[in-house]
Parts: C-alpha cells; structure tokens; sequence
C-alpha cells in the first residue's frame, strides 16, 4: 500500500529546513479518506500514532457523515477537499502521502505540492478545518445555509485562505533558498491571476457558485493576489489574527448581504 518517495535535490532540501523527520510515501491506490484498515498499515512504517478527536457536538445534525467520522475517534487520514498530496501529523513521525492522480504531472509542480505540504506540517495550524472552526463549525452553518454539502466546501475553503495567510511569508523568502520552488509558487498564482480578477462578476451572474469563488478566491491568497469584494476582506491581518471568529463573522455578514441583494 505504501512505498517510500525518493524526493528531488530540491525538495529535500525543503524538508530538511521544515521538518527534517518528517516520511513521504506513495500509496498504492487514489483516495479522499485512507480507509482505515490501510491507515493502520502505516504502523508498520512510523514509530507511534497520535490519533486526533473532536467532540461529536462540533458537527451539525445534518453534517457530512465523512465528517462525523473525521470528529471520532476512528483513525482517518485525508478528507474530502484535501487534494493529491495530504499530510499528517498522526504518527510519529508526521508523514505526507502521495497519491497517483499526480502522475504525469509537471515534475515542478509536484515538487511544489510537496513543499507546499512540508511548509504546513511544520507550522503551528490544525491539520483540518474541523480543528479550526471547533464548535464554531455550527455557526458557520447557520450563517451560510447551504446545506452539508455547501458550509463543508466554504468550511475548506476559509481554512485554506487561512494557512495561505501562514505558508505564504515562508514562499515568498524562498527567492534565494529555494529558487526553482519560488518560481513554482509565483507561476501558480499567475495561473490563478486571471480567474479570480473577474471573480465577484462570475459568481452576479450565475455563471460561479458561491462555494466555488470562495474556494478559488482563498487558494489565491496563499500567493497574495488581489482579490475582489467581498473575499478581500479575507487577505487581512484580522483574520490571519483571529480565525475562525473572524471567518464566521465574515460568512454571516455576506450571506446577509447576497440575501439583501436577492430581495431588491
């Protein structure tokens, strides 16, 4: 199931920086949540686990029940949302796991997806939202009523917004120390330039829906973007320094205002 990645010259370098104990492997097969007979094989390869739980009343009746899972006590590596490379930091020691969808990636790009993981395990941030919202995540779904499925996509992607507020004061220093991973970040977000710059436009007219700007919008803030109204609100201070209230207040302002705008 797992095979241990052998990492670029430059990659390693980066994970001797951030977190030198840190173990990537790849697994054998694509997944959203590791299934948990295979999460515990990872046994086999790390010297302890350190499983996380939350209390079951941080999650809505009507919450995802891959969510109500994650809150248990049940061993679960990878979410939903949570992308081609997923880190954790359940066992000792942490481990980043690479799934086959990044195959026939460009080699940099992968490159930066793993740097990218190495940057976050290292800092100071909850390994998933539910970590971060706490039991705020039941206001974030009263405030955004969009159903399990709707508040599940923002939760993710205001998390994400979240820790681009971090990693991104590590990227951009790595001009000297990790040229060639620098230039990695700066294209992604030259890719992202363009999408998020008529962002607020897209999501008036129908042709975005709202958990897909947000989405869009706050993995743009891990490169410093301009965004437009109302996610500019989110590349601040404020909500590098106060998190999830700051986000829930957000949520429950603009829902109030999309709502107002419906009305007139």
């Amino acid at each position: 199931m797992f095979e241990e990645r052998s990492l670029s010259d430059r990659v390693g370098a980066v994970r001797e920086a951030y977190t030198p104990d840190l173990q990537v492997y790849e697994t054998a097969g694509d997944f959203e949540t590791l299934p948990p007979a295979q999460a515990e094989d990872l046994g086999l390869l790390v010297d302890a686990f350190d499983p996380v739980s939350y209390p079951d009343d941080w999650v809505p009746p009507a919450g995802p029940e891959a969510l109500r899972r994650y809150a248990s006590t049940t061993f679960t590596i990878g979410m939903p949302g949570d992308g081609s490379v997923v880190w954790t930091r359940q066992t000792v020691p942490p481990v980043v796991l690479v799934t086959p969808r990044l195959e026939g990636s460009p080699a940099g790009f992968v490159d930066f997806l793993l740097a990218e993981a190495f940057v976050e395990c290292s800092l100071d941030v909850p390994e998933h939202f539910l970590g971060f919202f706490e039991d705020g995540y039941r206001d974030l779904d009263a405030a955004v009523d969009l159903g399990p499925a709707g508040t599940y996509q923002i939760a993710a992607a205001l998390f994400d917004g979240w820790v681009g507020l971090h990693t991104r004061e590590e990227f951009s220093t790595w001009d000297e120390s990790h040229p060639e991973l620098s230039a990695e970040w700066c294209d992604a977000g030259r890719r992202l330039d363009g999408r998020v710059s008529g962002l607020s436009g897209a999501v008036a007219r129908g042709e975005t829906s709202f958990p897909d700007a947000t989405e869009l919008a706050c993995s743009a803030i891990k490169h410093g973007l301009d965004l437009p109204k109302p996610f500019d609100a989110l590349d601040t201070a404020a909500y590098r320094d106060h998190g999830a209230a700051f986000a829930v207040e957000w949520a429950d302002r603009t829902f109030d205002a999309l709502s107002g705008a419906e009305r007139s």
